[in-house]
């Protein structure tokens, strides 16, 4: 067994330290506006989401390649990695926390931060409240 197997088995790997890991990794290249949004209660898809933006589609590219490279370090495997091609945004999946990476005109564009945010439960999309509205 290698010593990072050692080290991985020996520590909890848990979502907590994950998203340490997520925010220094973008920290440390430089992303901007940095924001974490917990998805408990609001999604199944993961427990948290992180947005970020870099300056321009080379930034974007090596903050997302970075933090992959991070994360497996930490010991919680390949990440899924879509929109490196273009690097206008992309993301990243780590299981447990869903990364956002924009330019700042597609973040702006989009406008996660204010989707996910809103407080919306899962209850007000039922069938009876869909065709009431």
């Amino acid at each position: 067994m290698s010593e990072d197997d050692k080290l991985s088995s020996t520590q909890p790997l848990s979502t907590a330290t994950l998203l340490e890991v997520i925010i220094t990794s973008l920290e440390d290249n430089k992303a901007e506006e940095i924001i974490s949004i917990d998805l408990k209660g609001k999604s199944s898809i993961a427990d948290s989401m992180i947005i970020a933006s870099g300056r321009s589609t080379r930034q974007v590219a090596a903050i997302a390649t970075h933090l992959a490279t991070n994360v497996k370090k930490a010991g919680y495997g390949h990440c899924k990695i879509e929109g490196l091609e273009k690097s206008d945004w992309v993301l990243i999946d780590a299981g447990d926390a869903i990364i956002h990476i924009f330019r700042p005109e597609v973040r702006s564009f989009y406008n996660l931060e204010k989707m996910w945010t809103m407080d919306i439960s899962p209850d007000d999309f039922t069938p009876d409240k869909v065709l009431s509205s």
